[in-house]
């Protein structure tokens, strides 16, 4: 989770950035025609040299979300371990090169331009931001396969740029629609919704108020900045608004904060956060007790614990590989996504096109992945996300990776008939 906020004044300075560096990477005249046919009859190109693919990964082990890139990124280097063992794609072996941005704009962007002529495409691009703002060079010159752990409706449409999930806005329509089913919240109620300003926390928006609009709510808006780590302002203005239930679209601190000040306020409404406002170490804060009475999390998939062979399987193994280290969701997005990366990689082998192109053209045929995790994705069509679903969890001290099932993966009748603006 996660990922996906930045603050308006650093819109600027990724647009100077991109002019400065717009042109680093362009591909020049000819270089489909360098494509060179390896063993076998194979096609290659950018990011493959010798017996090695080379794949990049653009990440936060500093930043904000420094707990969920660590996750992302050790739980694809786990995966490409263990393809390698396994004889790796078409005789070739996988590497993973990473670049840690420290959610900053400029060495996102700069990390970006580094890597994209060197690479085959990303298994990792934490930000929607700031893949927003490589967007242009991506569909337009570079066409190197990227799939973000990032879900912002704004990067749908792209056939480079591939949502693994349900988009936030989509989400937050599965979230309510839980609210509205087992959590009492009804027709003519008002919903709270605190949010981050941005990317993330606006598309959330767009969820919430059209889900209102179709089942008789009011939406009462609380806008924040990532900076703002006490919620007691907001938590005071929707308890006098007299909402009934609070949607947040914001980091984990900004959750723990939230639900913390509102059970203290004795203001007892059912809580729920998008995939990023939830880290299972904030159980051993404070607001411990508070998370696990009142807090639910949408997901786009089942979390670390679930109950697959799939699961099981990723928490012994990762485990073994990183036996210091917790576990958490971040560990199944990661792998997830590389998982697909790797999918599309073995069919665009049979089809013997290890180009750019081939592995682009490949994903489109993965109409039914499924990685275990309880959702079965759909790349065939650019413009929508993988998923419509999303499963509702809830923190737990107790569970494996800090949180247990509620409700199993579903959407909303709402959000199979919505589309994202994209």
């Amino acid at each position: 989770m996660r990922t996906t906020y930045v603050a308006r004044a650093a819109a600027g300075s990724l647009a100077a950035l991109l002019v400065l560096s717009g042109c680093s990477s362009k591909a020049k005249d000819g270089d489909d025609d360098k494509a060179t046919a390896a063993a076998g009859g194979v096609k290659t190109g950018e990011g493959i040299s010798g017996k090695t693919i080379t794949l990049g990964a653009l990440t936060d082990m500093t930043g904000v979300y420094a707990t969920l890139g660590k996750s992302v990124t050790q739980a694809q280097q786990l995966y490409v371990k263990q393809l390698n063992a396994g004889g790796g794609v078409c005789g070739y072996q996988l590497a993973l090169t990473v670049r840690d941005h420290g959610y900053d704009p400029q060495k996102a962007v700069s990390g970006y331009t580094e890597l994209a002529p060197k690479v085959l495409g990303f298994t990792q691009f934490i930000g929607s931001p700031f893949v927003a703002a490589v967007k242009q060079r991506v569909d337009g010159q570079d066409k190197g396969l990227v799939l973000p752990q990032a879900w912002s409706g704004s990067l749908l449409g792209s056939p480079y740029i591939r949502v693994i999930g349900s988009t936030y806005d989509i989400e937050t329509i599965n979230a309510i629609d839980f609210l509205m089913k087992e959590k009492g919240l009804k027709k003519g109620d008002k919903i709270g919704h605190v949010y981050f300003e941005g990317d993330y926390g606006e598309n959330a928006l767009v969820g919430s108020k059209y889900m209102a609009k179709e089942s008789g709510l009011t939406v009462v808006e609380q806008k924040i900045k990532p900076t703002d780590n006490d919620m007691t302002a907001q938590v005071a203005a929707l308890k006098q608004a007299g909402v009934k239930a609070v949607v947040i679209s914001a980091g984990p601190r900004q959750a723990a904060s939230l639900v913390g000040v509102a059970a203290a306020g004795k203001f007892n409404v059912p809580i729920i956060g998008n995939n990023s406002a939830y880290a299972p170490q904030l159980l051993a804060t404070q607001a411990g007790p508070a998370l696990t009475a009142n807090y639910y999390v949408a997901s786009p998939s089942l979390p670390i614990g679930g109950d697959t062979p799939e699961a099981k399987k990723l928490v012994a193994d990762y485990k073994a590989a990183y036996p210091k280290d917790s576990l958490d969701n971040g560990v199944v997005a990661g792998w997830t996504a590389a998982a697909a990366f790797g999918e599309a990689l073995k069919k665009a082998c049979v089809s013997k096109d290890l180009t750019r192109e081939g592995v682009d053209k490949a994903l489109l045929t993965l109409n039914a992945f499924d990685a275990g995790f309880g959702v079965v994705q759909d790349f065939s069509d650019p413009k929508s996300p993988s998923s419509n679903q999303s499963v509702i969890l809830k923190p737990d001290k107790n569970a494996v990776g800090g949180m247990t099932v509620v409700r199993e993966a579903s959407a909303a009748s709402v959000a199979e008939s919505y589309t994202p603006a994209g």
